[in-house]
């Protein structure tokens, strides 16, 4: 399986060639380059920060249609607890939940549920290893992905349970292999993500071979059909509702904390922020006494997915409303003995940022980073089409790109140039050591002035690496 498969995408046609994105993107996975982004696959995280920077939408996301409900035989919903906080005045999961089945599913299974699972056994593994402290959450595949790649130290810190998705993928395939006797690959599970991240999960797991859920369907794809099936499903819900508070709090940023039943935690979200702790814990400047760290890298917790409909604030808001009168946990361990929790596979370091093939090509390389680095102004004004002057540097240094990119430099270039042309012309040349037709000094001012045309032209078509279309006059 590709360890760098994606979900966020390009949409060239729509791309304009602006650069918010690559000042967005927190790994510096995108370059803007000849007028269009490109995305660098080694270094996408799937975060989903471009699409919600992108004002031409050019930044799309890979996902499953609703009609991919008849593909099996039987299917079942997994929906995710920030799909309860998306609905105006909601009571009562059963309502949401009903009303799946009437979009067409034969069954449906809350992540939330084995989400409680989950934290119960995350608080056995942080008892019997309190070594490890603080331990990291491995329920977003974001947080997940970053630390594999920048940061290797922290790998050990992951808390090695795989994520409620993939725990309530796994039940409720077996669930409904005992209630139908179907061969399992006649069953389809199908999740209602709330982010990118988790379809790229479903393609390129970490922790696991294989992730046992088949489709993934976008919240706001879905929204518009539970909108109206919701309506007929108040009257008569189902009781199909299986969790409570500690299940559904994994919605929004600190719920998963809340279920370890513990002060000793940190909770952060929104990629930046969590950037800053895993920079903070890696330097060793919080970690003492502090036993687990929860990360989400969407603002407000999965609420906050790119995937959802409602404001993530808003949404938190009405899911700790929702979650008020649901009873504390209605899973436990002890129902599920033989449920399959730990992960399979370990999560490895990704030395994606390695600029060469070893260790000593590596270290002259990033000789040649810094040199190129103290040339440049220092800007990070993206004017380039990379994110700062040092990926500018690496990039020239790996061969994607030259010094003239960076428009300041070019600029001084330029000036340089044209200082030199206006010495040339306040020389009086008394023809001594040319012919008498003055052939040599002529030659003299006619290269200096063609590589002066030369650098101008730059301007025009090479700003940052991006074409300026030319005018019309220009054409003739």
């Amino acid at each position: 399986m590709d360890k760098f498969t994606h979900s966020v995408y390009l949409k060239e046609d729509l791309c304009k060639g602006c650069i918010n994105c690559i000042k967005r993107c927190p790994t510096r996975a995108i370059r803007v380059r000849h007028g269009k982004a490109s995305i660098i696959s080694k270094f996408c995280i799937d975060c989903g920060e471009c699409i919600r920077i992108c004002q031409h939408h050019a930044k799309k996301v890979r996902r499953d249609k609703i009609d991919i409900i008849g593909k099996y035989k039987y299917t079942v919903a997994l929906p995710a607890p920030s799909l309860y906080a998306q609905f105006q005045n909601l009571d009562d999961i059963n309502i949401v939940l009903t009303a799946l089945t009437y979009l067409g599913f034969d069954d449906v299974f809350e992540v939330s549920a084995a989400a409680e699972l989950v934290s119960a056994a995350t608080r056995i593994y942080s008892k019997e290893h309190q070594d490890q402290w603080p331990l990291i959450s491995s329920a977003c595949p974001t947080v997940v992905r970053l630390i594999r790649m920048r940061f290797p130290n922290l790998i050990d810190h992951l808390i090695p349970i795989n994520p409620p998705v993939e725990v309530a993928a796994r039940l409720a395939r077996r669930r409904a292999v005992n209630r139908t006797g179907l061969n399992p690959e006649d069953i389809g599970i199908i999740f209602i993500t709330p982010c990118p991240s988790k379809i790229t999960y479903v393609n390129s797991p970490l922790g696991v071979e294989h992730s046992e859920i088949d489709h993934c369907i976008a919240i706001k794809d879905i929204y518009p059909y539970l909108i109206s099936e919701m309506k007929k499903a108040q009257l008569n819900p189902l009781d199909l509702a299986m969790s409570g508070k500690i299940g559904v709090g994994w919605g929004t940023s600190g719920g998963e904390a809340g279920g370890l039943i513990t002060d000793s935690y940190l909770a952060a979200d929104g990629i930046e922020n969590v950037i800053r702790v895993l920079e903070d814990l890696e330097d060793e400047k919080i970690g003492e006494g502090l036993e687990f760290i929860e990360l989400n890298s969407c603002s407000g917790g999965c609420v906050g997915g790119v995937l959802t409909v409602e404001n993530p604030f808003i949404a938190k808001v009405k899911l700790n409303r929702l979650n008020k009168y649901l009873p504390v946990s209605t899973n436990h361990l002890t129902d599920y003995e033989d449920v399959e929790l730990d992960w399979t596979d370990p999560v490895e370091y990704e030395p994606v940022y390695r600029l060469g093939s070893n260790f000593m090509e590596s270290i002259q390389m990033l000789h040649q980073v810094e040199e190129l680095s103290n040339e440049f102004p220092g800007l990070d004004c993206g004017s380039c089409g990379s994110p700062t002057c040092r990926s500018l540097a690496e990039d020239i240094v790996k061969g994607d790109a030259t010094q003239d990119y960076c428009v300041p430099y070019l600029k001084s270039r330029i000036h340089k140039l044209s200082d030199d042309y206006m010495t040339l012309l306040n020389l009086e040349c008394d023809c001594n050591g040319c012919d008498t037709s003055g052939v040599e000094c002529v030659t003299v001012m006619q290269d200096y002035i063609r590589q002066l045309a030369e650098e101008i032209a730059l301007l025009d078509t090479s700003i940052g690496g991006q074409t300026t279309p030319q005018k019309d006059s220009d054409n003739k």
